[in-house]
C-alpha cells in the first residue's frame, strides 16, 4: 500500500496552513512543513544549496547548509507549534522568496516516496479527499504512473468563478519517478505518465489567484520572473535539484532563452487564444483576465531574460 508525505512550502500563511491541515486529515501518513527563511527574525543572504542533487542524500544526513530546525519549545501560535501539533517536522530554510528550491530538500526529508504536493493556500474537495484517503490503502500503481494531476479552479477571492478548468495541476507524485531543477515556475518531469483525475483541488489564497493585477502589481511576480532570468543564463544542474544531472534546459526553457524576444510578442499574441480556447472546451463561461494573464506574463518574462542577457554582454 502507498504511503504518502504532506510536503508544504510556505512563507509565514499560518492560518491558511491551519485551514489545510484540518481539511487534509487523513490523506497522508507523514507531514514536512519547509519555511522560506526563519519564521522569527532574519535569515540573513544565505542561499540554497546549489549544484546539488538532494535524491542523492539520505534522510539521516546532516541539514544542508542554511537550513535548520528551531529550538524547542515552539512558540505558542507559531508555525512550528502548529506542524508539531499536527505531528510533522518543521525546517526553517534560506530565504529564496520561492518555494521551488526547497522542493528537492523537501522531497529528502520525506519519509515515503508519494509527494502530495500542496500549498498553504490550497486545500482537497471532499472528493479528492476521498480518493487520497482510498489511495493509501490500494496496491502500489504501476510503474507506468508518474504521478497524478486534478482540477484547479480560479479564485476571485471570495468564490471559486469556474468548476472544470484549469486542469492539469500536478499534485501528487512518486518522487522516484520525476526529475527536477528547483527554479520558481518549473514543475517535476515525469519519467513515466501523469494521470488526470477529475477531481477539484481548492486554491483560496486571500487574494484573487488569478488575473492581470497579479502580473502588473505584485512584486512577487516581478521577482520570480528575475530569478528566471538570471537563472537561464546559467544550466540548471546549477539549481537545488532531484535527479537531474543535465546540463541543458529542458525545450521549453530553451527556446525562451535562445529567441525571447520572439517568445514575448509569440505568447502575447497567442496565449490568450489558447486559454480562450481550453475555457471553452471546458464549458466554463470565457474570462478576459484570464485569458490575458498567461500571455502577458510570458511577454515580460521574455522582456526580462532580453534585459538580462544584453547586461551580461557588457
Amino acid at each position: 500500500m502507498p504511503a504518502i508525505s504532506l510536503v508544504v512550502c510556505l512563507y509565514k500563511e499560518r492560518a491558511l496552513l491551519k485551514r489545510l491541515l484540518e481539511n487534509a486529515a487523513g490523506c497522508y501518513d507523514d507531514l514536512v512543513v519547509i519555511h522560506d527563511g526563519v519564521e522569527t527574525g532574519d535569515s540573513g543572504n544565505l542561499a540554497p544549496p546549489l549544484g546539488l542533487d538532494f535524491s542523492l542524500l539520505a534522510l539521516t544526513n546532516p541539514l544542508p547548509q542554511g537550513y535548520r530546525v528551531p529550538a524547542l519549545p515552539a512558540k505558542p501560535d507559531s508555525l512550528h507549534e502548529l506542524v508539531l501539533r499536527h505531528g510533522g517536522r518543521f525546517y526553517e530554510g534560506p530565504r529564496a522568496f520561492q518555494q521551488e528550491p526547497h522542493w528537492p530538500f523537501a522531497w529528502q526529508m520525506a519519509k515515503h516516496h508519494w509527494i502530495l504536493r500542496l500549498d498553504a493556500d490550497e486545500f482537497p474537495s471532499e472528493e479528492l479527499t476521498t480518493w487520497l484517503k482510498n489511495f493509501r490503502h490500494l496496491p502500489e500503481p504501476d510503474s507506468s504512473i508518474s504521478g497524478y494531476t486534478c482540477i484547479w479552479p480560479l479564485w476571485d477571492g471570495k468564490r471559486a468563478v469556474t468548476k472544470s478548468w484549469p486542469t492539469g495541476r500536478l499534485f501528487l507524485f512518486n518522487r522516484d519517478r520525476i526529475r527536477f531543477f528547483g527554479m520558481v515556475e518549473q514543475t517535476p518531469i515525469p519519467d513515466a505518465d501523469w494521470i488526470p483525475l477529475h477531481f477539484i483541488l481548492h486554491h483560496e489564497p486571500i487574494r484573487k489567484s488569478y488575473g492581470i493585477r497579479n502580473i502588473l502589481f505584485r512584486k512577487q511576480a516581478y521577482n520570480w520572473r528575475t530569478v528566471i532570468a538570471k537563472s537561464l543564463i546559467d544550466s540548471p544542474n546549477k539549481l537545488p535539484c532531484w535527479r537531474w544531472n543535465s546540463a541543458d534546459w529542458p525545450s521549453s526553457w530553451s527556446s525562451i532563452q535562445d529567441r525571447p524576444l520572439h517568445h514575448s510578442l509569440r505568447s502575447l499574441l497567442k496565449y490568450p487564444l489558447y486559454q480562450l480556447r481550453d475555457i471553452i472546451a471546458a464549458r466554463e463561461l470565457p474570462r478576459l483576465s484570464a485569458c490575458l494573464q498567461p500571455g502577458l506574463h510570458h511577454f515580460m518574462l521574455g522582456i526580462r531574460i532580453w534585459m538580462e542577457k544584453r547586461r551580461i554582454k557588457k
